[in-house]
């Protein structure tokens, strides 16, 4: 099963990598990982997604607790969230009749072309990574010269929020 944990932590050096270590001690795949700092410059926040069975989730977040740098630690996938992912594509567009179709295909997906040469257009589309997915499908017979995804960055909807 999926999970998407929230980490709020101590903007300090070695925080991320005693959380990988973690992870990478015990056997487990991070699939993805995004950090930043918060409003409070302190703190940063990282959200990183996970497969695992809810006893292993669970064992996860007890030794996430136990770093000192962690001031709190959320699992995601048991509150009603919203998460999105952010895609860079850098696509080979040569000639008329094939740009203008990567510019409705990527008017279709409310994807934004960012960057324009002779030769290439590269696009940002922002949503969840089934969008994303599709959008790279779609492309199919364009030739994608290069991508980069964030990773997902998620928040809990409603009240609740993870804060100190």
């Amino acid at each position: 099963m999926r999970h998407i944990i929230s980490i709020l932590m101590e903007n300090e050096a070695g925080a991320l990598s005693r959380v990988a270590g973690l992870f990478s001690a015990r056997g487990y795949n991070i699939e993805s990982l995004t950090v930043a700092p918060t409003e409070d410059l302190s703190l940063s926040r990282m959200t990183l997604v996970t497969r695992g069975s809810d006893q292993i989730v669970e064992q996860i977040l007890k030794q996430l607790n136990k770093l000192i740098d962690v001031v709190k630690v959320l699992d995601l996938g048991d509150t009603p969230h919203v998460e999105r992912e952010m895609l860079l594509v850098k696509i080979e567009a040569k000639g008329a009749d094939n740009r203008d179709e990567l510019k409705r295909l990527a008017d279709i997906f409310r994807a934004r072309i960012i960057d324009v040469t002779d030769t290439t257009y590269t696009c940002e589309l922002t949503g969840a990574g089934h969008k994303l997915d599709a959008f790279i499908q779609a492309l199919g017979s364009a030739t994608i010269l290069e991508t980069v995804r964030s990773g997902v960055s998620g928040i809990s909807r409603g009240p609740k929020s993870l804060h100190l």
